[in-house]
């Protein structure tokens, strides 16, 4: 008898605690996930863009190693006007000795010295090979010009 009492009682507990958890278990409830992108070229929200700048840029650990600033209106218009005179005179240097080393039918097939530098101008079946070799390092460049 006492065994059917144990029995019992545990059938008893059982179900009440079944009984708790369905109850429970109505008592919950779950929303959609629903996902939304912060970043606005994902379509997240616009307002996001600044905050996302500025964060990213606070944690940018590289350095700009070209030395240039691509910032907008950053440039001073005095250096810019240096710098454009500066290769425009250079331009100008490098036309004129080329032109008297050269002359003024242009390249012409044959080597050339000039300074450390040996040209050597060669035509091929395709068009000019230009050859440009460092006397210093032995470095070569070889330029291929077709014809047109």
């Amino acid at each position: 008898m006492k065994q059917k009492t144990l029995l019992t009682q545990s059938l008893k507990k059982g179900i009440l605690l079944i009984g708790l958890f369905l109850w429970m278990s109505g008592l919950l409830s779950a929303q959609d996930f629903v996902y939304r992108p912060r970043n606005p070229a994902f379509g997240g929200e616009v307002f996001n863009y600044q905050w996302m700048l500025s964060s990213a840029q606070a944690q940018d650990l590289f350095a700009d190693e070209t030395g240039l600033d691509l910032g907008i209106g950053a440039s001073d218009p005095l250096d810019d006007f240096t710098n454009s005179l500066n290769r425009q005179i250079l331009n100008n240097l490098s036309r004129n000795l080329v032109q008297v080393q050269f002359g003024e039918d242009g390249l012409e097939e044959g080597t050339y010295i000039i300074g450390d530098f040996g040209i050597d101008i060669i035509p091929t079946l395709s068009g000019i090979s230009i050859t440009i070799l460092d006397i210093n390092t032995g470095a070569q460049t070889i330029i291929e010009i077709p014809f047109y």
